[in-house]
């Protein structure tokens, strides 16, 4: 049963530019094994981190950092919980998690559906 969806998108130039002008929202908002990818992947992964916390409600104390996209089999993003957004998660039932990535024309955008078992 899916207990939450989320979406959302961003503006890549615009992420960009915020990048540019803190260098440190690298460290805030992605994990050591994220940081170094190009921009439109970091953006689509920043709206990915986005529609986690809606997917749960968006309930307080999230951060980015609790949300973690890595590569599955065949290349296929995949969503790593831990922190306040695992605790969110596990109380209401989330057994597993749907993502999916895509950026062209100058945006990034990212679906999660949140499943219970």
């Amino acid at each position: 049963m899916i207990v939450g969806i989320g979406v959302d998108v961003v503006d890549v130039a615009r992420f960009a530019a915020a990048l540019e002008r803190t260098p440190a929202l690298r460290c805030r908002l992605f994990t050591g094994a994220e940081r170094d990818l190009a921009v439109p992947s970091l953006a689509a992964r920043f709206a990915a981190k986005e529609a986690v916390a809606k997917a749960l409600g968006a309930p307080p104390g999230l951060s980015h950092l609790d949300a973690e996209i890595v590569t599955g089999e065949h290349g296929r993003p995949a969503l790593r919980i831990t922190g306040r957004a695992a605790e969110v998660a596990g109380g209401l039932g989330v057994t597993r998690w749907h993502v999916s990535l895509s950026h062209d024309g100058g945006m990034a955008v990212a679906y999660v559906i949140a499943e219970t078992g």
